[in-house]
C-alpha cells in the first residue's frame, strides 16, 4: 500500500511540474485544463415533457447525472415549462371564474 502512495505522489508531483513548466514558457494549457467553468457540450438527450404535462408526467421526469449532481440546464428547462404551464392554468381558472360569476348573479 505504501509503495502505491509513493508512486501516486510521484505522478502528481510530475504533473504539477509539467503544468508549471508549460505555463512558465507561455504555452497554452491543454484544452481539458483551460476550459474553466464553461458550459459543457451536451451529448445527452433532452428531458422531454408533453405540451400539457400532468402530475404523472412530472413524476416520470428523470434528469441525467453530471459530475456534481443533476444537469442544471435540464432542471431549469423543465422547471420553466412547469411554471409556464401552471401560470396558464391559473389564468384559465381565473377566466372561467369570471365567466361564472355574472350567470350566478343574474339567476338570483
Amino acid at each position: 500500500m505504501s509503495l502505491f502512495l509513493v508512486f501516486l505522489a510521484i505522478v502528481i508531483a510530475g504533473a504539477l511540474v509539467w503544468l508549471g513548466v508549460a505555463v512558465a514558457r507561455g504555452r497554452p494549457l491543454p484544452a481539458e485544463l483551460d476550459g474553466g467553468l464553461e458550459e459543457p457540450a451536451s451529448g445527452l438527450p433532452p428531458v422531454v415533457l408533453p405540451e400539457w404535462p400532468t402530475a404523472d408526467d412530472v413524476d416520470r421526469v428523470r434528469f441525467s447525472l453530471a459530475f456534481r449532481g443533476y444537469r442544471m440546464d435540464q432542471v431549469d428547462e423543465v422547471l420553466e415549462r412547469l411554471r409556464n404551464r401552471i401560470a396558464d392554468q391559473d389564468r384559465e381558472i381565473a377566466r372561467l371564474k369570471d365567466l361564472e360569476r355574472p350567470e350566478v348573479e343574474a339567476s338570483e
